[in-house]
């Protein structure tokens, strides 16, 4: 059996289950971890067809995506949202779960 990138296995793993992607990807927002959300958006550019693609779905340029999506990337909120639309996915602001406090 022959060794496959870890990144191509991820992938894999997110094209056949784009559930566990969304909840990887909310898992990482509330950690506020940017390298591992870039990370996990080259991952997932990759099982949504390549940047190529998820660039043409996002209406935008493909090199832009490859420069937000870098090591060093900051992508801006616009880029962001249009990125995960393309991949069928969606930014979402939810309230803080908290435990209530007893006086």
């Amino acid at each position: 059996m022959k060794d496959r990138p870890h990144d191509d296995a991820m992938a894999e793993i997110y094209r056949s289950d784009p559930a566990l992607a969304a909840a990887v990807l909310n898992d990482i927002l509330q950690d506020g971890d940017q390298g591992a959300l870039l990370i996990t958006l080259r991952q997932m550019a990759k099982a949504f067809g390549g940047v190529s693609k998820v660039a043409e779905n996002a209406h935008l340029n493909s090199t832009h995506i490859y420069r937000a999506l870098s090591a060093k990337g900051n992508p801006e909120i616009r880029s962001l949202t249009a990125i995960l639309k393309a991949m069928g996915l969606r930014l979402a602001v939810q309230p803080i779960q908290t435990q209530a406090v007893h006086v």
